[in-house]
Protein backbone atom coordinates (compact mmCIF):
# COMPACT_ATOMS: atom_id res chain seq x y z
CA UNK A 1 0.00 0.00 0.00
CA UNK A 2 1.37 3.63 -1.04
CA UNK A 3 1.70 5.79 1.44
CA UNK A 4 -0.46 8.00 0.48
CA UNK A 5 -3.44 5.58 0.31
CA UNK A 6 -3.23 5.37 3.85
CA UNK A 7 -4.13 8.95 4.23
CA UNK A 8 -6.89 9.26 1.57
CA UNK A 9 -8.65 5.76 3.46
CA UNK A 10 -8.14 7.14 6.31
CA UNK A 11 -9.91 10.41 5.70
CA UNK A 12 -12.42 8.49 4.24
CA UNK A 13 -13.14 6.99 7.20
CA UNK A 14 -13.15 9.65 9.49
CA UNK A 15 -15.80 11.35 6.98
CA UNK A 16 -17.75 8.31 7.67
CA UNK A 17 -17.82 8.38 11.18
CA UNK A 18 -18.79 12.28 11.45
CA UNK A 19 -21.96 12.49 11.36
CA UNK A 20 -24.50 13.85 14.28
CA UNK A 21 -25.41 10.41 15.49
CA UNK A 22 -21.93 9.78 16.60
CA UNK A 23 -21.32 13.35 18.10
CA UNK A 24 -24.45 12.83 20.15
CA UNK A 25 -22.96 9.49 21.49
CA UNK A 26 -19.75 11.18 22.29
CA UNK A 27 -21.02 13.89 24.25
CA UNK A 28 -23.44 11.43 26.39
CA UNK A 29 -20.61 9.27 27.21
CA UNK A 30 -18.95 12.36 28.39
CA UNK A 31 -21.41 13.56 30.49
CA UNK A 32 -21.82 10.30 31.64
CA UNK A 33 -18.14 10.68 32.82
CA UNK A 34 -19.01 13.97 34.11
CA UNK A 35 -21.70 13.56 35.98
CA UNK A 36 -19.75 10.50 37.55
CA UNK A 37 -16.19 12.88 38.44
CA UNK A 38 -19.03 15.78 39.84
CA UNK A 39 -20.33 13.01 42.25
CA UNK A 40 -16.61 12.20 43.36
CA UNK A 41 -16.45 8.85 41.36
CA UNK A 42 -13.13 7.35 39.02
CA UNK A 43 -13.19 6.59 35.21
CA UNK A 44 -11.44 3.42 34.82
CA UNK A 45 -10.26 2.21 31.14
CA UNK A 46 -9.11 -0.98 29.14
CA UNK A 47 -8.13 -2.61 26.56
CA UNK A 48 -5.36 -4.56 24.88
CA UNK A 49 -2.15 -3.69 23.12
CA UNK A 50 -2.73 -0.13 21.45
CA UNK A 51 -6.13 -0.06 22.88
CA UNK A 52 -4.42 -0.27 26.57
CA UNK A 53 -2.07 2.43 24.77
CA UNK A 54 -5.58 4.92 24.19
CA UNK A 55 -6.77 3.90 27.61
CA UNK A 56 -3.45 4.97 29.21
CA UNK A 57 -3.45 8.49 26.98
CA UNK A 58 -7.00 8.66 28.17
CA UNK A 59 -6.30 8.55 31.76
CA UNK A 60 -3.04 10.37 31.58
CA UNK A 61 -4.70 13.51 29.87
CA UNK A 62 -7.06 13.64 32.17
CA UNK A 63 -4.66 13.10 35.45
CA UNK A 64 -2.10 15.29 33.52
CA UNK A 65 -3.32 17.99 31.32
CA UNK A 66 -4.64 18.25 27.97
CA UNK A 67 -4.59 21.65 26.51
CA UNK A 68 -4.41 23.77 29.67
CA UNK A 69 -3.75 23.71 33.64
CA UNK A 70 -6.89 23.03 35.46
CA UNK A 71 -7.27 20.23 38.73
CA UNK A 72 -6.36 16.67 38.17
CA UNK A 73 -9.11 14.16 36.82
CA UNK A 74 -9.85 11.06 38.64
CA UNK A 75 -8.66 8.61 35.68
CA UNK A 76 -7.36 5.20 35.94
CA UNK A 77 -5.90 2.87 33.22
CA UNK A 78 -5.95 -0.66 34.01
CA UNK A 79 -2.33 -1.15 32.71
CA UNK A 80 -0.36 -2.45 36.27
CA UNK A 81 2.24 -5.04 34.68
CA UNK A 82 2.49 -6.04 37.89
CA UNK A 83 -1.23 -6.77 38.29
CA UNK A 84 -1.39 -8.16 34.56
CA UNK A 85 1.49 -10.40 34.98
CA UNK A 86 -0.26 -11.72 38.70
CA UNK A 87 -3.76 -12.24 37.39
CA UNK A 88 -2.63 -13.56 33.89
CA UNK A 89 -0.63 -16.37 35.80
CA UNK A 90 -2.81 -17.34 38.71
CA UNK A 91 -6.17 -16.81 36.46
CA UNK A 92 -5.87 -16.23 32.83
CA UNK A 93 -5.34 -13.54 31.04
CA UNK A 94 -8.89 -13.03 30.72
CA UNK A 95 -9.19 -11.52 33.94
CA UNK A 96 -6.48 -8.93 34.01
CA UNK A 97 -9.47 -6.68 33.94
CA UNK A 98 -12.32 -7.77 35.99
CA UNK A 99 -10.08 -8.54 38.75
CA UNK A 100 -8.87 -5.16 38.99
CA UNK A 101 -12.49 -3.72 39.01
CA UNK A 102 -13.52 -6.03 41.58
CA UNK A 103 -10.39 -4.61 43.97
CA UNK A 104 -11.23 -1.48 43.07
CA UNK A 105 -14.39 -0.49 41.08
CA UNK A 106 -17.39 0.94 42.75
CA UNK A 107 -21.07 1.62 42.20
CA UNK A 108 -21.04 5.08 39.78
CA UNK A 109 -17.63 4.89 38.69
CA UNK A 110 -17.26 4.82 35.19
CA UNK A 111 -15.67 2.06 32.82
CA UNK A 112 -14.10 3.19 29.49
CA UNK A 113 -13.95 -0.11 27.31
CA UNK A 114 -12.13 -0.53 24.35
CA UNK A 115 -11.69 -3.41 21.54
CA UNK A 116 -11.69 -2.73 17.88
CA UNK A 117 -13.72 -6.02 17.58
CA UNK A 118 -15.61 -5.81 20.49
CA UNK A 119 -15.05 -9.06 21.41
CA UNK A 120 -12.12 -9.05 23.73
CA UNK A 121 -12.86 -11.44 26.56
CA UNK A 122 -11.11 -10.09 29.17
CA UNK A 123 -12.59 -6.68 28.09
CA UNK A 124 -16.03 -8.46 28.25
CA UNK A 125 -15.29 -9.55 31.96
CA UNK A 126 -14.72 -6.21 33.21
CA UNK A 127 -17.81 -4.85 31.66
CA UNK A 128 -19.36 -7.97 33.48
CA UNK A 129 -17.64 -7.15 36.68
CA UNK A 130 -19.03 -3.49 36.28
CA UNK A 131 -22.41 -4.04 35.57
CA UNK A 132 -22.68 -6.21 38.91
CA UNK A 133 -20.98 -3.10 40.40
CA UNK A 134 -23.75 -0.58 39.55
CA UNK A 135 -21.22 1.49 37.15
CA UNK A 136 -21.49 2.36 33.86
CA UNK A 137 -20.28 1.31 30.73
CA UNK A 138 -18.81 3.40 27.43
CA UNK A 139 -17.38 1.02 24.57
CA UNK A 140 -15.14 2.36 22.07
CA UNK A 141 -15.49 -0.56 19.50
CA UNK A 142 -15.22 -1.38 15.75
CA UNK A 143 -16.53 -3.34 13.14
CA UNK A 144 -19.87 -4.82 13.62
CA UNK A 145 -19.53 -3.93 17.37
CA UNK A 146 -19.43 -7.43 18.76
CA UNK A 147 -20.92 -8.61 21.77
CA UNK A 148 -19.70 -5.15 23.57
CA UNK A 149 -22.27 -3.28 21.46
CA UNK A 150 -25.67 -4.99 23.43
CA UNK A 151 -23.69 -4.34 27.05
CA UNK A 152 -22.81 -1.04 26.86
CA UNK A 153 -24.85 2.74 28.19
CA UNK A 154 -22.92 3.79 24.98
CA UNK A 155 -21.20 2.30 22.84
CA UNK A 156 -19.49 4.67 19.71
CA UNK A 157 -17.86 2.44 17.19
CA UNK A 158 -16.04 3.34 14.48
CA UNK A 159 -17.11 2.32 10.75
CA UNK A 160 -16.02 -0.97 9.55
CA UNK A 161 -12.90 -1.62 8.04
CA UNK A 162 -10.48 -4.87 7.64
CA UNK A 163 -7.96 -3.86 10.00
CA UNK A 164 -7.49 -2.37 13.42
CA UNK A 165 -5.57 0.55 12.65
CA UNK A 166 -7.97 2.66 10.93
CA UNK A 167 -10.65 1.87 14.25
CA UNK A 168 -7.57 3.10 16.31
CA UNK A 169 -7.66 6.51 14.56
CA UNK A 170 -10.82 6.72 15.16
CA UNK A 171 -10.54 6.01 18.36
CA UNK A 172 -7.67 8.48 19.60
CA UNK A 173 -10.19 11.22 18.02
CA UNK A 174 -13.02 10.50 19.95
CA UNK A 175 -10.46 10.26 23.19
CA UNK A 176 -9.31 13.49 22.50
CA UNK A 177 -13.43 14.59 21.72
CA UNK A 178 -14.14 13.78 25.34
CA UNK A 179 -10.71 14.61 27.25
CA UNK A 180 -12.21 18.11 26.02
CA UNK A 181 -15.84 17.73 26.56
CA UNK A 182 -15.07 16.61 30.19
CA UNK A 183 -12.46 19.77 30.63
CA UNK A 184 -14.98 22.29 29.06
CA UNK A 185 -17.70 20.85 31.50
CA UNK A 186 -15.76 20.90 34.89
CA UNK A 187 -13.57 23.82 34.54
Amino acid sequence: MAVASHFIEAGKILVQFSTEENFKKIESAGDIMVEAIKKGRKVYACGNGGSMCDAMHFAEELTGRYRGNRQAIPALAIADQSHISCVSNDFGYEYVFSRFLEAFGNEGDVLFAISTSGNSKNVLNAIEVAINKGMKIIGLTGKDGGKMKEVCDVEIRAPYSDFADRAQEIHIKVIHSLIDHIESKLI
